[in-house]
């Protein structure tokens, strides 16, 4: 019986982030990917140029059709940008029962500008965080999350346990953002964990966030306990980075199917 998973997150019209990435991760990773998707983008390596939002009503019909026939094993969300979809979403999966839900909380991009509004960031936090089984923030959205600026590894200890505190989720704080090279820092209810990454030097890394959390989806899908999950899907992101893909004009996409052997791929 093959495992599934379903990714509830934006389209990316160029294939590097969002359900594309998402679906390409959880098919490397054995498991049947489904989509609910909460956005259409034109963009590709070099921006974002439009968004066309999904409806609340759509976005529950989508979601309604799939736990209604293939219940999913896993769940991830990626980015959200309304309330409206936000709620949704946590009507959706509170009324399935969807479990081994990742999240992964896009609110802040690298240059430390907020994407989404606050009453989404109000309605992320009081309606999904609390259904998540991990979270997955990089270093602007855990500070977000925390209400404090993290400059150390001992910052992140305390923010990922803080965060785990409050809200009642398992927290994966991605390292990075001039912090440390790859390291990242889980806080579960069997305390804390430290995965040392490997630094690749790949100036393309379009989607890592997608892909990491869609990994760790894929994990938990096929029953992997949370540490165990977090560690495959950081081997996998690392293997995709190293394989140096270079497509587009900017930051491009990662090889997802870099370790897929098969006389079909020839």
């Amino acid at each position: 019986m093959m495992r599934t998973a379903l990714t509830i997150a934006g389209s990316d019209s160029c294939g590097g982030a969002g359900i594309q990435a998402d679906i390409k991760t959880m098919t490397a990773n054995g498991v049947y990917a489904m989509s609910a998707v909460t956005a259409l983008t034109a963009q590709n390596t070099t921006g974002v140029s439009d968004i066309m939002e999904a409806t609340p009503q759509f976005l529950a019909a989508q979601l309604d059709r799939v736990f209604t026939d293939i219940f999913p094993d896993a769940v991830k969300i990626g980015m959200v940008s309304s309330k409206e979809l936000i709620t949704t979403i946590a009507d959706k999966l509170t009324e399935y029962g969807a479990r081994n839900i990742v999240l992964d909380p896009v609110m802040v991009a690298t240059s430390g500008a907020k994407l989404i509004s606050d009453d989404a960031i109000g309605a992320l936090t009081e309606r999904l965080l609390p259904l998540a089984e991990i979270i997955t923030p990089n270093i602007p959205e855990a500070e977000v999350l925390f209400g404090a600026e993290i400059r150390s590894p001992e910052d992140m200890e305390q923010a990922a346990c803080s965060i785990y505190e409050r809200y009642g989720c398992a927290v994966l704080l991605k390292g990075g953002h001039s912090l440390n090279d790859a390291n990242d820092c889980l806080f579960d209810r069997s305390g804390l964990h430290w995965f040392n990454g490997q630094r690749i030097d790949n100036p393309n890394t379009h989607g890592t966030g997608c892909t990491l959390s869609s990994a760790i989806a894929s994990n938990l899908a096929k029953g992997y306990d949370l540490v165990s999950s977090v560690e495959r899907a950081k081997r996998y992101i690392s293997g995709a980075l190293a394989a140096m893909l270079d497509l587009g004009h900017g930051s491009g996409p990662m090889n997802h199917a870099f370790d897929i052997r098969s006389e079909f791929a020839e």
